[in-house]
């Protein structure tokens, strides 16, 4: 007679729910490789949604989708933002809240945090989430983490006036989220957008208060550097027409950053920025930003 071999008794941990599912670990020329692939994928298929190509349309996103889609996107994006990786662009945001002052004032806080809503977010573990500075709102098209809200911004209800003081926040991060978006215009929409989700200026604001309300955005350093369509003169330009002053900047070889206060409660553009070239050349790529 066959001896039953005794089952091992499960451990705790396996019987809880995943938080998040870890990715295997990617090599930083693959991650690279996974999002520029995903990147140029989504342009060519927002150029075939506007060429009425459904063909192309149906051929791409089976491409996206053989590729591991926005899961495998996100996967190599996570990787990339790593700390093993110097990859959590919100560190250089800490750093310039810290040199101002700002995260100093933490303990006035406590009654009311300034409020972030960090759109793009994949995780729940950066510099700013660690700080204990922000009360944190993090929205994701496609959310990993139950921390993290599954919700489209441009489809997201703006603050009502009355209640916009509860509602709305100090700061909005965009951190490589609008280089994401695939058409010009949106990318315009979506700069538009955010200022209706921001405070009002506080005219009797002190220290702690210098740098809010305001819009952290950051760039793949190719989109200002090496445009045919955008430059650095050009988005400040057209961020100073939506009411934002640039008060911080760091550029590296592969990102640059961005603090921009907000300085207004504008609703309509006062001035338009069409797709033209001002920089010409072959190897300039085609990123750009329309304002209507």
């Amino acid at each position: 007679m066959a001896i039953k071999k005794k089952k091992r008794p499960l451990l705790l941990s396996s019987t809880r729910p995943t938080i998040i599912q870890k990715p295997s670990t990617l090599s930083s020329r693959k991650t690279r490789s996974i999002v520029r692939t995903h990147h140029t994928l989504r342009k060519q298929t927002q150029k075939a949604l506007a060429q009425g190509d459904r063909i192309a349309v149906a051929d791409l996103q089976g491409k996206i989708e053989a590729g591991g889609g926005l899961r495998r996107y996100q996967d190599a994006s996570i990787q990339g933002q790593s700390v093993e990786r110097g990859g959590d662009s919100s560190k250089v945001l800490m750093e310039w809240l810290s040199g101002a002052g700002v995260a100093a004032y933490t303990d006035l806080w406590e009654r009311q945090r300034p409020r972030m809503l960090e759109v793009g977010a994949l995780r729940v573990d950066n510099a700013c989430s660690r700080s204990g500075l922000f009360d944190m709102e993090r929205i994701d098209l496609h959310s990993r983490h139950h921390l993290i809200k599954e919700q489209d911004f441009m489809q997201r209800t703006i603050p009502d006036p009355i209640t916009a003081g509860t509602h709305a926040f100090d700061i909005v991060s965009l951190s490589l989220v609008v280089n994401f978006v695939g058409d010009a215009v949106e990318r315009g929409e979506m700069l538009k957008r955010v200022g209706r989700f921001l405070r009002q200026r506080n005219k009797h604001a002190s220290r702690r208060d210098n740098l809010f309300p305001s819009l952290f955005l950051v760039l793949p350093a190719p989109c200002v550097a090496n445009s045919r369509y955008l430059h650095e003169e050009r988005l400040e330009e057209m961020m100073k027409t939506l009411s934002y002053i640039k008060v911080r900047k760091k550029m590296t070889a592969k990102l640059v950053y961005y603090l921009w206060k907000y300085e207004g409660q504008k609703n309509d553009v006062q001035r338009a920025f069409k797709k033209e070239e001002i920089r010409p050349g072959e190897s300039r790529n085609n990123f750009a930003i329309i304002l209507r």
